[in-house]
């Protein structure tokens, strides 16, 4: 049995990713800072988490959906003290959960890291450029990891929703909410469940030939 680690596990796209391959078979590992997680840990705790990979040992699947909005204000309000917030959760925590477990991917000759980006990385979201920096950060990062792995067996690609009704959104203010939903063609937001079905897919045998890429979620919102 294959078993997956999923970081934010317990609620939003997270504990979405872990019902949904919890039905594909996967032995899943939920790994969050609330009580119910099979793991609790702060994923931008560097040190913590390579204790922890570890502790659990091998892993086949890691989701990276651990993640914070943080501060909903104009660039030029926000504190440096909001960005390391995000950036060390958003970023550095994808990071850090990679450097744990792919090596163990990549001695066992398969593996697959679906990371949680957003379309604030693509098109960077008003009132929000902490955010929409990390989640571009988390892009690039997929993309580079990806071709570096290219010939592992590890794939590693994104996903890039658009608005998806989960408790992260309850964070960010009604005005922004209300732009950023108005973006999108479909005219309502997304559901957990149907970002954790492209999760699903991109976790599995079933995709072979991408890596690097990155998936947009988004009732038509991406035009390019």
């Amino acid at each position: 049995m294959r078993r997956a680690l999923i970081t934010g596990g317990c609620s939003g796209l997270g504990a979405a990713a872990a019902e949904r391959l919890s039905r594909d078979g996967l032995d899943v590992v939920t790994v969050d800072l609330q009580p119910g997680a099979d793991l609790r840990l702060d994923v931008s705790d560097d040190a913590a988490v390579a204790a922890a990979a570890a502790r659990v040992g091998a892993v086949d699947v890691v989701v990276n959906s651990a993640g914070i909005v943080g501060a909903n204000a104009p660039l030029v309000e926000t504190t440096a003290d909001d960005w390391e917030r995000v950036l060390r959760v958003n970023v550095l925590g994808t990071v850090a959960t990679m450097r744990a477990f792919v090596p163990g991917m990549v001695e066992r000759g398969w593996g697959r890291v679906v990371n949680l980006a957003s379309m604030a990385g693509k098109d960077g979201n008003p009132g929000l450029s902490a955010y929409s920096a990390s989640k571009a950060a988390v892009i690039a990062l997929t993309k580079s990891a990806g071709k570096e792995l290219a010939r592992t067996g590890v794939l590693v690609n994104a996903v890039a929703p658009a608005v998806i009704a989960t408790p992260m959104n309850a964070e960010t203010s009604p005005e922004v909410l209300a732009h950023i939903t108005g973006l999108i063609p479909m005219g309502r937001v997304g559901r957990a469940d149907e970002v954790a079905e492209l999760i699903a897919w991109l976790a599995s045998d079933r995709v072979s030939f991408s890596t690097g890429a990155v998936y947009d979620i988004s009732g038509g919102r991406a035009v390019y």
